[in-house]
């Protein structure tokens, strides 16, 4: 069953012409963390690479008309993890939030500090126009929500087991808003032992129900990847009204792709398949 990776590339509307381009877009990624995985490179460096493919198709704006990320890495093997936050003209917060984790003691930098980091690290800073697209500006003008949350999980043919989740946040949030992504258990989790989330969805709703690791509990009571998933997005919607969506793996290599939203571009590539859908109910599979 190993190597998997599975990406997600966000929960909720998707309009009807950019569908397409989810798609492809979560493929594209799903196979660059494969390909890390068929080399014998390790689960970390395979959901990093599928993030950073995605990231670098835009993000969101806050309130303001900026753009600040948030990201997140976690080890299932060492329990080892690294987050940024409000991150600003960083082409790829994925690439520092792993940064944060091998060459710091901590666990999550945020704002300017984190942008001292990254410079201190030699990571250039971009301006901030280059990481706007048409599309996003668009969207922030005519306050048109969606989550611009994009994440990956897999397991490698050692059966170590990682996650990376990265976000603009919510379209118009507030300036210093910070959401699920960057809070270990709730924007992603990653443990050997059980198996590996990564959450996408409306960050409020995730964070008061610690959505990633409430799926690993269900998991650790023996459940599937696939019952995990639907319990704990019922509960979320139950308890908080939120909407979302994840990708699993267990540490056999079973996977799924969930969610409680209208739709989510996800894609998974194991045994040389690529499987994808973005509604309900779709399963494709083509050769990868």
């Amino acid at each position: 069953m190993l190597p998997v990776v599975v990406v997600h590339g966000g929960a909720g509307h998707i309009p009807s012409h950019r569908s397409e381009l989810s798609i492809a877009g979560v493929q594209e990624a799903a196979r660059k963390g494969y390909a890390v995985l068929k080399l014998g490179g390790s689960a970390m460096d395979a959901v990093v690479e599928s993030v950073a493919m995605m990231e670098s198709q835009g993000s969101v704006l806050n309130v303001k008309g900026e753009i600040e990320m948030d990201a997140l890495v976690m080890d299932g093997r060492t329990l080892a993890c690294g987050a940024v936050s409000a991150v600003r003209r960083v082409a790829n917060p994925i690439y520092l939030a792993k940064l944060v984790m091998e060459k710091t003691s901590h666990v999550c930098l945020t704002a300017e500090g984190a942008s001292q980091f990254a410079r201190a690290m030699g990571i250039p800073e971009v301006p901030e126009e280059s990481l706007i697209t048409d599309y996003a500006r668009k969207r922030w003008k005519d306050n048109l929500g969606k989550m611009g949350t994009v994440g990956a999980v897999a397991v490698d043919v050692q059966g170590n087991i990682a996650c990376a989740t990265s976000t603009g946040g919510m379209i118009n949030k507030m300036e210093g808003r910070v959401g699920d992504t960057p809070c270990v258990g709730c924007g992603g989790y990653a443990d050997n032992n059980i198996g590996a989330v990564s959450p996408t969805g409306h960050g409020e709703s995730i964070m008061k129900v610690t959505l990633a690791r409430l799926i690993l509990f269900h998991m650790e009571q023996g459940k599937s990847p696939e019952e995990a998933s639907d319990l704990a997005l019922a509960h979320m919607f139950e308890r908080v009204n939120g909407l979302g969506g994840v990708v699993v793996v267990d540490p056999k290599g079973t996977w799924a792709a969930r969610f409680s939203s209208r739709q989510m571009a996800w894609a998974a590539a194991q045994q040389d398949q690529l499987h994808y859908g973005l509604y309900k109910g779709e399963h494709f599979t083509e050769p990868v």
